[in-house]
């Protein structure tokens, strides 16, 4: 289930602003390796309390800077959302 003071999900494009609907969906590349499955959420996927933002707990303990690169590329940080899904509230 999704946070619900989870931030609502940027334009296609847009900036990743945490919402975490595209990691609740389904697992990126890398997200398949850590959470060994192709469908479900990402085991990866951490809600932050303090930021009111879902973060990547992958690239969230990349602590040398080749792996956090290399986190960011496999993950597509930075490239904007490209995530073609919408959510409704639950009733």
């Amino acid at each position: 289930l999704i946070q619900p003071e989870a931030p609502a999900k940027p334009a296609l494009g847009a900036p990743c602003n945490g919402c975490g609907l595209c990691c609740l969906s389904e697992p990126c590349p890398l997200g398949v390796v850590v959470s060994r499955r192709f469908t479900g959420a990402c085991s990866a996927l951490r809600w932050s309390e303090a930021d009111g933002r879902y973060h990547c707990g992958v690239l969230a303990g990349a602590r040398l800077p080749v792996w956090r690169w290399l986190v960011r590329r496999w993950i597509a940080a930075g490239a904007g959302c490209d995530a073609e899904l919408t959510s409704e509230p639950a009733q």
